[in-house]
């Protein structure tokens, strides 16, 4: 790949694990309004939940997720506590016949919690919401908290899906980034995972990082492939101290450059195809069999706040501080400030302070963002038939990207706009031409690669 056009095309854009994204949130939503969203949710529905741990024992460096560290239990104890009174507020607002089909613990560390924490939380979560029989449950884990007690906790709520957070095997990366976590410790945590009978194991993999090289990043890869995870999330550093003051540890002068970046993500990308993993999206490799790839073949892939995911369900509650749902009129996102969180969960069970209610035009931009992502491209007859009388304004812009595409990064033939192989590691950026709010200069982003 030409330097020239990776610089050409790497511009900070969105991730667009939403559309439109959390910088265009306003306090137009409401718990009143959340209230009326979810009392709306019928027999039939398919809901999401998300329940989120905004603490760990250690602050990784690298991280840009709403977490805290903590070395005491009791301020995590407390969250708890509210946290069970918000499931009881949600699931006793929610509409009868809704039933859970996919549940997802993220953090922060939800492995953090006490056995008996975790075992506690599920069954306020079942109690309060009619989970499906084959309901798909995942946790993201750090292998430095984990013990049998916890391993046995998490085989008792069901867990199916087990994601761990590798990032890098380099001392000294793991050392710039403060995530000291041996393949020893990983490969443990992962055996006994499936020992206790969890059928599917996800690796997170960052490139871009402080001090990696190609070399030590190939490493890296092929310590994870002697893992045999089912999926492999590769996802690029974003760098934003200005949104998360603990990445200012990291010296910029330790970070690759863009076109290195790019070679790193290239690089690993095929370590990954040869050793048989099927490609996903823009970041995301899983084996043939997975239920990722299977639903990506079957053009059912989908992509919301936790990345790319088979989880049909349209609606996704989100529970805990900072928590963002999603739902048919648009999003919701919990008071991401933990105290302000607590106080608003006690006063009246729930702590919604921001979202955005879709337009006409925001649902249709956002399919398109979205089968961008997910299918490098979209169908100009099948977006005007979702959309009668919207989707002319659309077909013209990217009508118009493509004439003045002459980099060769799309192409439409037979009434389909798409990524050509050339534009596809690109395709945040092109993407991002559809962004309508964009323009607005809200929020600031990582680059693009």
């Amino acid at each position: 790949m030409d330097d020239a056009l990776v610089l050409r095309h790497a511009a900070p854009v969105p991730r667009y694990t939403s559309y439109p994204t959390a910088p265009h949130f306003s306090a137009e939503v409401d718990n009143s309004r959340y209230a009326s969203w979810l009392g709306a949710l019928a027999a039939g529905d398919r809901l999401s939940l998300y329940a989120h741990i905004p603490y760990c024992d250690r602050l990784c460096w690298f991280c840009a997720c709403h977490t805290k560290q903590t070395l005491r239990y009791d301020p995590v104890a407390s969250y708890l506590q509210a946290l069970r009174r918000e499931i009881a507020t949600v699931g006793g607002l929610t509409g009868v016949g809704a039933r859970v089909t996919a549940l997802h613990l993220g953090g922060g560390s939800p492995t953090l919690l006490r056995p008996e924490d975790l075992i506690a939380l599920k069954e306020q979560l079942t109690r309060h919401f009619a989970f499906a029989e084959q309901c798909e449950v995942s946790v993201e884990m750090d292998p430095n908290d984990l013990d049998a007690g916890r391993h046995d906790a998490l085989a008792a709520i069901g867990m199916t899906r087990a994601s761990f957070g590798i990032q890098d095997f380099d001392p000294r990366v793991q050392k710039a980034i403060n995530r000291i976590q041996t393949y020893e410790q990983t490969r443990d945590a992962i055996e006994a995972s499936r020992a206790r009978g969890v059928r599917s194991v996800n690796c997170d993999v960052l490139y871009g990082l402080p001090y990696q090289t190609m070399s030590s990043l190939e490493r890296t890869i092929g310590a994870v492939l002697s893992l045999a995870p089912d999926r492999v999330a590769l996802f690029g550093y974003a760098h934003v101290p200005w949104m998360k003051k603990h990445q200012a540890m990291i010296p910029e002068e330790s970070l690759p450059g863009i076109v290195e970046r790019y070679a790193q993500m290239s690089r690993a990308a095929e370590m990954l195809v040869v050793a048989g993993y099927q490609p996903i999206g823009i970041d995301h490799f899983a084996r043939p069999a997975d239920s990722l790839a299977v639903a990506s073949r079957e053009g059912r892939l989908r992509r919301n706040f936790q990345g790319y995911t088979d989880d049909a369900a349209e609606t996704l509650i989100g529970l805990g501080a900072s928590a963002i749902g999603q739902f048919r009129q648009g999003y919701v996102q919990n008071n991401p400030a933990t105290g302000e969180y607590l106080r608003g969960v006690r006063e009246g069970g729930l702590a919604a302070v921001r979202g955005y209610l879709m337009t006409p035009d925001d649902r249709l931009r956002a399919r398109v963002i979205a089968l961008i992502m997910c299918e490098f491209g979209f169908s100009f007859e099948r977006i005007a038939a979702e959309f009668p009388g919207l989707s002319a304004a659309v077909i013209e812009e990217a009508r118009l990207f493509r004439a003045r595409d002459a980099d060769g990064l799309t192409v439409i033939e037979d009434g389909v706009f798409g990524l050509t192989p050339r534009g596809r590691p690109f395709a945040r950026t092109v993407a991002a031409a559809f962004d309508a709010h964009l323009r607005s200069g809200r929020g600031r982003h990582s680059v693009a690669v």
